[in-house]
């Protein structure tokens, strides 16, 4: 089926704020993600921005070229494996800060593996739906994928080095913390798709 194109096209302004706005929720990963983290080092930071800024933007310009096929086919189950992954993570999180024994704690090592591969997933499913909607407009796709990755390549690493200064003061706790808001994530997005 063709893609039809409006007349319509979104400004720099827009483009902005839509990619501030799918950056949201990498955001508040990468900051609970360093929060349990064992120890902070740039490359770790490189690695959830890069991450999260490349999937953002691949879900992005994917859900551009799929147009309605492919989103048709999930949008009505989406939400709940943005969920699932985010529950599986963060009960993992708390679970091991819980477990540990004699002040030793496991720490969930988001910054790389399937833990890293998942979040970039769950957090990146928006950003197909948002692809969808572009291929009605005549955007400029590539472009649009290259802010929306940047900015949340920029954001995620604020984000994650935001997390190294708060998970100090919370020690221990900080896996539970962690776990217990990236579940409240994914409790947000079913609600949000629910009402």
């Amino acid at each position: 089926m063709p893609v039809c194109y409006t007349s319509a096209d979104m400004d720099p302004v827009s483009v902005l704020l839509t990619a501030l706005g799918l950056s949201m929720d990498c955001l508040a990963v990468a900051i609970t993600g360093s929060l349990s983290a064992r120890s902070h080092f740039l490359h770790q930071a490189l690695r959830v921005s890069f991450s999260f800024g490349a999937f953002q933007s691949g879900m992005l310009i994917l859900g551009w070229l799929a147009g309605r096929g492919l989103v048709n086919i999930i949008e009505g189950y989406d939400h709940w494996i943005a969920f699932a992954l985010l529950l599986l993570v963060g009960a993992r999180m708390i679970y091991e800060s819980l477990s540990s024994e004699d002040g030793e704690d496991q720490h969930t090592d988001i910054t790389r593996g399937a833990a890293l591969i998942v979040l970039s997933v769950a957090t990146s499913i928006d950003s197909l739906a948002v692809g969808l909607s572009l291929a009605f407009l005549r955007s400029k796709i590539l472009i649009t994928g290259v802010i929306v990755g940047s900015v949340t390549f920029l954001v995620s690493g604020a984000g994650f080095l935001l997390g190294r200064r708060i998970g100090v003061s919370l020690g221990r706790w900080a896996g539970v913390v962690g776990g217990v808001v990236l579940i409240g994530i994914g409790v947000k997005i079913i609600l949000t798709h629910m009402f």
